[in-house]
C-alpha cells in the first residue's frame, strides 16, 4: 500500500501562485509516477500533470502547460507542484495519485493506483 498526503491549499487571488506538496509513505518503492488531478465541484475529476519517478517525463493538461510546473524529490518521497498565475478557473480540490505501472501519458483517473485526500485551491477573482 501507498499512503499520499496533500498539503499547500489555500485561498488566493486570480494571478497569485501556490505550491502544492504530496507526501508518500508505504511501499513507495513500487511506484512508477506520480500526477495531480482536480476536481470542480459539479464536475469529474480532470488530469492536471503527472511525473515519472525518475523526472524524466512530465505531461500536462492543455489548460495549464505554461502555468504549472510538477516536480519531485525522491530523497523526501514528495512531489510538487506549482501553480503560478492562477485563474478562478482553477478552483477546484486538488488529488494527488500514484500508479504502479508506468502508461507514459496516463490522463485517465481509472489508470491510477492510489489516491490522496485533497487539497482545496480557491482562487477568487
Amino acid at each position: 500500500q501507498v499512503q499520499l498526503v496533500e498539503s499547500g491549499g489555500g485561498l488566493v487571488q486570480a494571478g497569485g501562485s501556490l505550491r502544492l506538496s504530496c507526501a508518500a509513505s508505504g511501499r513507495t518503492f513500487s511506484v512508477s509516477t506520480m500526477g495531480w488531478f482536480r476536481q470542480a465541484p459539479g464536475k469529474e475529476r480532470e488530469f492536471v500533470a503527472n511525473i515519472r519517478r525518475n523526472g524524466g517525463f512530465t505531461d500536462y493538461a492543455d489548460s495549464v502547460k505554461g502555468r504549472f510546473t510538477i516536480s519531485i524529490d525522491n530523497a523526501k518521497r514528495t512531489v510538487y507542484l506549482q501553480l503560478n498565475s492562477l485563474k478562478t478557473e482553477d478552483t477546484a480540490v486538488y488529488f494527488c495519485a500514484a500508479s504502479i505501472l508506468w502508461r507514459g501519458v496516463q490522463r485517465e483517473a481509472s489508470n491510477w493506483d492510489y489516491w490522496g485526500q485533497g487539497t482545496q485551491v480557491t482562487v477568487s477573482s
